[in-house]
């Protein structure tokens, strides 16, 4: 999995390299329920993408490569200088119809095959969120409307999400935890963080991730780190890149061993 767009670099999905062995999955940045301002809209989303990475696109990478989904992330942590949070609804089940029904037409518009929770910044009352996203989820997928859904927690947003994890697990594909936020330099580190927040959700959903020269783990400890992991008993069938937005820059070199990676998992099971 793949976050593509976040920081609003006119980027290309043929720009990513692609292997056709295992599925990946673009995490379209971002569709976000508030106006051009930041002002909340009540449950209605609006897609912010750069200007590149158009339904068009989707189209086009999806037919070039049919093992490729494309996810629609919804907040981020901004909308140009205004950060955004969690609200809590005055009447939830009106949020929760706009949003199912402007997701619909998101996913129709683009050509999009899931979504992906990546609130984060919470209110200290949050506990509209689970039920709220919840609901969300479990309509679009029992309409047939997506067949993808993920969450993307870190430290400090960890318990609105085990809340909607535990109501709402059965819907939810993969984790994709942040692990990059917390303090982790060392394999051994990153080894500790994984194991931790398998015991908070489940295990096997929770995907490593990887912070392309940003924070936490960086280098080729990261894959010193997946093997870690792999060796403690833990089944890695999968990873998540922040984002390709940074890895234009070095030649997409941890998306292609990352590939390789998951690659080489494939055909030692």
């Amino acid at each position: 999995m793949e976050y593509i767009g976040a920081s609003g670099v006119d980027i290309e999905f043929a720009s990513v390299p692609i292997s056709q062995s295992i599925d990946f999955h673009f995490i379209l940045s971002f569709a976000i329920d508030a106006d051009s301002s930041g002002n909340p809209q009540n449950g209605t989303f609006s897609p912010y993408c750069v200007s590149t990475l158009t339904p068009k696109a989707v189209k086009s990478i999806k037919y070039i490569y049919p093992n490729v989904k494309v996810l629609a992330s919804l907040s981020g942590w901004s909308l140009g200088q205004k950060v955004l949070s969690w609200y809590n609804p005055e009447d939830q089940d009106v949020w929760i119809l706009n949003a199912s029904s402007s997701l619909k037409s998101l996913v129709e518009t683009y050509g999009l095959d899931g979504i992906d929770i990546d609130y984060e910044r919470f209110p200290k009352h949050h506990e509209s969120f689970a039920y709220c996203i919840g609901e969300v989820i479990a309509l679009l997928k029992n309409k047939g409307v997506i067949s993808v859904a993920t969450i993307a927690p870190f430290y400090s947003t960890v318990i609105p999400y085990i809340e909607l994890h535990t109501r709402f697990g059965d819907y939810i594909d993969y984790v994709n935890y942040q692990f990059y936020t917390d303090i982790i330099k060392t394999p051994e580190t990153y080894l500790e963080a994984f194991r931790n927040r398998t015991q908070q959700f489940d295990k096997n959903k929770v995907l490593p991730s990887y912070e392309v020269s940003g924070r936490g783990i960086q280098g080729d400890a990261f894959f010193d780190a997946l093997k870690l992991v792999e060796n403690n008993g833990f089944n890695i069938s999968g990873a998540m890149i922040f984002s390709a937005d940074a890895s234009i820059s070095n030649g997409f070199y941890y998306e292609k061993k990352t590939q390789n990676f998951l690659i080489n998992n494939l055909t030692r099971v």
